[in-house]
């Protein structure tokens, strides 16, 4: 069995890969290797979410990415927003050695990066939570990651996620709404949905 980008494979050979990014305005570099998620360039889903996001209603506060792999969307995040922290967290130990290394890269400084399953080493709350669900690790894991982010929600704290309708949105979109009393479609592109809700 082929391994898989949300476990811990340390021994894999590494096929390590350089490519630059604009996200948010801003030029990034990222590092990839065999063994983590997307790693020829930035997943379509995980740009579609990054440009999406508007922090116009979503209050002071740091933001948490889970499931970050080697770290597009949390810096691209801590990037433009300067006075948020960013936590970035993931199972993938090498996934999390790229990120620390994109985040030095690119002289990203306002993150925290560890290693947790889902919520299990997060101890703090956030103003925004964002992720972009490892839906092949299985229903459960993306069902962790959307019902219990209530609980690491600051007040108006807004949760973010990407999924494809084939893999699941509308049956997440269910689930948020049951969990938030919330649910809204920000934007759908190419099969891929925006949702978001807010804990009020």
């Amino acid at each position: 069995m082929a391994n898989q980008y949300f476990e811990n494979t340390p021994d894999l050979e590494h096929e390590l890969k350089k490519f630059d990014f604009t996200l948010r305005n801003h030029n990034l570099n990222f590092i990839s290797d065999s063994g983590v998620f997307s790693r020829q360039t930035i997943d379509f889903g995980s740009r579609v979410l990054i440009e999406a996001i508007d922090f116009a209603n979503i209050p002071a506060g740091n933001i948490l990415d889970v499931g970050c792999g080697y770290g597009p969307i949390g810096l691209a995040l801590a990037k433009e927003q300067t006075d948020r922290q960013v936590t970035m967290v993931d199972v993938n130990l090498r996934a999390l050695d790229l990120a620390k290394q994109n985040a030095e890269d690119n002289n990203v400084t306002n993150v925290d990066i560890f290693e947790s399953d889902v919520y299990k080493s997060v101890e703090d709350k956030y103003a925004l939570i964002v992720s972009n669900p490892p839906v092949r690790a299985g229903k459960d894991v993306v069902t962790a990651i959307l019902a219990e982010s209530k609980d690491h929600l600051t007040e108006n704290g807004e949760l973010w996620i990407v999924l494809q309708k084939k893999q699941g949105a509308p049956s997440a979109k269910k689930l948020m709404d049951k969990t938030f009393g919330n649910v809204e479609i920000v934007t759908r592109d190419k099969g891929y949905y925006i949702l978001k809700s807010k804990l009020i």
